[in-house]
């Protein structure tokens, strides 16, 4: 069966209803296009799980704060239809902004304190259009599962809480980061890096591994290890510091006496383009 690329909600219900009749297993990989490596292992891990995998291919605007980078966002679709067919997709959802948004929308998803700290007050409104898309690719495709990588471990998080506390029929596959060779986090806005800032770019993942190992060796206060790490990221002079914070794995709220599993995470900035990563960690028993 050749790839189906839909463009419309109706369509996409239509092109459903028959995998749904044979009471197939329908998976989802909800992105925003651009697609790499990160983006074929959620739609390989898709295709061993579901018998039939859709995925969305939306730059969803609600998301994008004022003076960020949603009309130079890279959408290379014929390149991602291609990287679908390849891996085995059944169908591609890309619709245009006005058939998700037929009308300016008046009504919104949010899930309250997951995106009080981290990257929740650099983005305000970020997750609740996070949220209010997913919701909405939820209503239109149904899934049984749907995957999201733990590169974004926060809209994780965030989108676990909502389909808990609403009561959506899907199960949420979380799948691991996957990294270039010097351990940079694959994501879209690599592509923005020059090679200068591609140098640069591992020092955040390096920065989380320091912290981690600090946390394995016994160390069990938060502050010092922020601080190490900082120090770190402070003698990198292309990158600057959003944020880097350890949190608990569930409610994301900051730590300051490590005794149990955390999550590390930090945001930095090279040049014009903003950079995520996140590892976890755990004091030694």
């Amino acid at each position: 069966m050749s790839l189906i690329v839909a463009r419309t909600v109706q369509e996409v219900r239509t092109l459903l209803a028959l995998p749904r009749r044979d009471l197939k297993k329908i998976g989802l990989v909800p992105t925003m296009g651009a697609l790499h490596s990160g983006h074929a292992g959620l739609i390989e891990n898709a295709r061993s799980g579901s018998d039939f995998v859709a995925v969305s291919i939306f730059v969803n605007p609600l998301q994008f704060g004022p003076g960020e980078d949603y009309l130079r966002y890279p959408r290379p679709l014929e390149k991602d239809l291609d990287v679908c067919e390849r891996l085995g997709a059944d169908l591609v959802f890309a619709p245009e902004a006005s058939e998700m948004y037929a009308v300016e929308p008046r009504t919104f998803v949010e899930v309250t304190r997951l995106g009080d700290h981290l990257c929740g007050p650099f983005r305000p409104g970020h997750f609740r259009g996070v949220t209010t898309v997913v919701a909405k690719l939820f209503n239109i495709v149904q899934p049984d599962r749907a995957w999201f990588g733990e590169k974004d471990y926060q809209q994780l998080c965030v989108i676990r809480r909502m389909v808990q506390d609403l009561n959506f029929a899907v199960e949420i596959v979380p799948v691991p980061i996957y990294r270039d060779a010097d351990g940079l986090a694959l994501s879209s806005r690599n592509a923005y890096l020059n090679s200068e800032d591609r140098a640069a770019a591992p020092a955040l993942f390096r920065a989380l591994s320091i912290a981690a190992a600090m946390i394995e060796k016994g160390e069990r206060a938060a502050a010092v290890i922020k601080e190490s790490a900082r120090r770190f990221l402070a003698e990198h002079p292309r990158i600057r510091l959003e944020y880097f914070e350890i949190v608990d794995p569930l409610e994301l709220q900051p730590v300051l006496d490590i005794n149990a599993p955390v999550r590390i995470a930090g945001a930095v900035w090279i040049g014009k383009t903003r950079l995520i990563d996140n590892v976890a960690a755990s004091p030694p028993k």
